[in-house]
């Protein structure tokens, strides 16, 4: 074992790179070592990769012979201050990820690759705290640097002025600001409470929004409980409108693209501020540019989804987290975070406020309000006074459907157009069909390595898996008995399309779903592709249960609530309960009253039953007490090590070693090695092993340990694995 040991004349540099590999590569430095943060080239392999610098030391396990030098220092200074590297580190450690996956989800795109940081062309100069400390402190040097902050104490420097001034001030403007003791001139904020009113706040809204103004604006987590139609936006932005008064920073998520741009125009039109965006439907420039500008604090407020919350906030004040249920917070693939949970670390990090919004809270944040962690605001009433939606089943068992739509669907619809409003379809299931079977003899087309059926697009002509995204072309006849008597089985969105498209076809139809939004205009123009007046029907997936704001949407149907009564995973009743009641909202949101219909063969079921007898608060606390009982999330703490191998006995005996390292301890259950419930995706079989503690530090103690010894193992070779903490998803 090679023991650390010191270099004169060098320094080594530790690097943190963007590989899975969980530790950091250590170089040399023989000159100036870089900033931690800042970014540096260095060879890796048989080529050259970009990384991290993130500590510089004297010492270093390597042999010389072994020790590399750093190629190239790309960046002058940290690209990330205390704070992020601070919070990437944590999330790293607690997520289990590598350092530099982590960081480098922290920078832009159009940086990850070495390419220049870009010039910012600011609008002046300002004074900072920094600088006005070091001013009264008499700290400054003396002579045009003195004389310099003492001007901008008076008043800020503007751009063209600042390039105007003889070289020696320019001189002592740069040392200005490489010292922090300026800042890019903010924005000068145009926000007016009478001119950007917008509509009154109801007697629930000025209450929940006076709870929060009277809040401290220190770190504090607030779930604000809103049923759909409640208005919770309204209070978002009274909230937000204070924060910005005192000149500091509002970073807000969403959980989809979607829905990022009809919040950016209320933001926009209500508050008089720009909003900066950041979201992977974006060009890279445009993500650079948001997140310089919110690196430099001229941004003042940032909306973006996910990978938002790495964004720098040295000004900020508070974070927005809406719908804060939607499982889109959390990474799947990769370094495995939750938006959400690293958005309370940073919150608590730069000492501000978060705000967590949902008509639907997950049952984590319920538990948290439980144990007095956050406070709770509630918003039991509709914004317009109006009675929630009217639901009620159809049951599909004495009702039978054809594609999809039974006859008091179809005659709803027909009634909702002819008063001439608006009405949405929704089918969490997209494609024509979710099997293709032969008639004569019974074949039905499945995907030859995950042995589940391929999905018919009809519209493209081709058969598709949804695991493993295998494509192959539709057969115009049974591949095993040459009929052509090849039938649909069951229906997806573009099937619900196409029959309701023949069923009123003056009616303007449009489709949401993977398929239709594949372009960014698309992910972005949903309201403005509706028709202002008059009928007009939609078709889509869950993109259509998240947030959209739908005032002429009186009806709404789902063909089919039965997929989540009966799933393996714990999770399905909650999703399935926030699902519904999400789409539902999405009717009477104006000034007609809406309505909603369930499609389902399970009329009877306790979770339909419960769910609407008393709502979902009603739900949430009946599953609570259940997890509380079968000791499930959140009162117990779950990590999900999964693996995959072309070849099954390979990835048992990884599985069987990966056990077998775990410390006997009493406090930790263990389930598996197992099959995942869907054992086999393309090529490779998949198999998973389940830690279950009561305790979170105890389970969180062993893991680094453990992941650590799962790396060296022999049988880890042709195994591609990875650990899910807090996993929202046993497959």
């Amino acid at each position: 074992m090679n023991h650390p040991q010191s270099f004169k004349g060098a320094c080594i540099v530790r690097v943190a790179l963007p590989v899975p590999l969980r530790r950091l590569f250590d170089y040399r430095c023989a000159g100036e070592p870089p900033a931690p943060g800042a970014r540096v080239r260095v060879p890796f392999g048989s080529g050259q990769r970009v990384g991290l610098a993130v500590e510089v030391t004297n010492s270093t396990a390597l042999a010389p012979a072994q020790l590399k030098s750093i190629t190239a220092i790309l960046d002058e200074s940290s690209l990330l201050d205390a704070e992020l590297l601070a919070t990437a580190r944590w999330a790293a450690n607690y997520w289990q990820g590598s350092l530099g996956d982590a960081l480098f989800s922290a920078l832009p795109a159009a940086l990850r690759d070495g390419r220049s940081l870009p010039g910012r062309r600011v609008d002046g100069w300002q004074i900072s705290s920094a600088g006005s400390t070091a001013l009264n402190q008499g700290r400054a040097p003396r002579g045009a640097t003195t004389a310099l902050l003492t001007a901008l104490a008076a008043g800020s420097l503007q751009a063209d002025t600042a390039r105007a001034l003889p070289p020696a001030q320019r001189a002592a403007l740069n040392r200005l600001r490489n010292l922090g003791w300026i800042e890019p001139l903010a924005e000068a904020s145009t926000i007016d409470l009478a001119a950007h009113g917008g509509p009154p706040l109801t007697r629930a809204q000025q209450s929940a929004l006076g709870m929060l103004l009277g809040q401290s604006n220190h770190f504090a987590v607030t779930l604000l409980e809103g049923v759909t139609g409640s208005g919770k936006t309204e209070v978002y932005l009274g909230r937000m409108r204070e924060v910005l008064s005192r000149n500091r920073q509002v970073l807000m998520l969403v959980p989809e693209i979607g829905l990022v741009a009809q919040a950016a125009q209320r933001i926009q039109e209500r508050l008089g501020v720009r909003v900066d965006i950041l979201h992977s439907g974006l060009s890279d420039g445009l993500r650079l540019e948001a997140w310089l500008r919110a690196r430099d604090g001229t941004a003042r407020v940032l909306l973006g989804t996910r990978s938002a919350i790495f964004t720098p906030l040295p000004r900020g004040g508070l974070i927005v987290i809406d719908e804060e249920h939607d499982a889109s917070y959390k990474q799947q693939d990769g370094f495995r975070y939750h938006a959400r949970d690293l958005a309370l670390k940073r919150a608590q990090a730069i000492d501000i406020p978060v705000l967590l919004g949902s008509a639907t809270p997950s049952l984590e944040s319920l538990h948290n309000v439980d144990r007095g962690r956050y406070a709770h605001v509630r918003l039991a009433e509709r914004a317009n006074a109006r009675p929630p939606p009217r639901v009620e089943l159809i049951d599909l068992r004495r009702i039978p459907a054809r594609q999809g739509l039974s006859s008091p669907l179809i005659e709803a619809l027909a009634d909702t157009f002819a008063h001439g409003e608006q009405a949405l379809v929704f089918r969490n299931r997209r494609g024509y069909a979710p099997v293709l079977t032969c008639a004569q003899c019974g074949w039905h087309a499945d995907c030859p390595h995950c042995q589940r059926p391929l999905t018919w697009h009809r519209a493209v002509g081709r058969l598709e898996c949804h695991l493993c995204a295998r494509l192959e072309p539709a057969p115009s006849a049974c591949p095993s008995c040459g009929s052509g008597a090849l039938q649909p089985q069951g229906h997806g969105t573009e099937r619900l399309e196409e029959a309701l498209a023949e069923r009123f076809p003056s009616v303007p139809l449009l489709r949401v779903d993977r398929e239709t939004t594949r372009t960014r205009a698309a992910q972005s123009t949903l309201d403005v592709r509706l028709p202002n007046y008059g009928p007009a029907l939609l078709v889509g997936t869950q993109m259509l249960a998240k947030g959209h704001d739908l005032p002429r949407l009186t009806l709404v149907a789902i063909t089919s609530v039965d997929e989540g009564l009966y799933s393996v995973d714990f999770r399905a009743p909650e999703r399935l309960a926030q699902l519904v009641v999400q789409v539902a909202g999405r009717a009477g949101r104006g000034e007609r009253p809406g309505r909603v219909l369930l499609q389902t063969r399970h009329p009877d079921h306790p979770l339909l039953s419960r769910l609407l007898a008393g709502g979902y608060g009603a739900l949430a606390r009946e599953l609570m007490e259940e997890r509380r009982a079968a000791q499930l999330p959140p009162f117990a703490h779950h990590v999900l090590l999964r693996a995959e191998s072309i070849r099954e006995p390979s990835l048992f005996a990884f599985l069987d070693a990966a056990r077998a390292l775990l410390p006997s301890d009493t406090r930790i259950t263990m389930a598996g090695p197992m099959p995942s419930p869907l054992p086999k995706r393309g090529l490779k079989w998949r198999g998973q092993l389940l830690l279950a503690a009561s305790e979170r530090g105890a389970l969180h103690r062993m893991l680094s340990p453990w992941v650590q010894a799962l790396e060296a193992l022999p049988q880890a070779r042709g195994v591609h694995w990875s650990v899910d903490v807090d996993p929202l998803d046993v497959n």
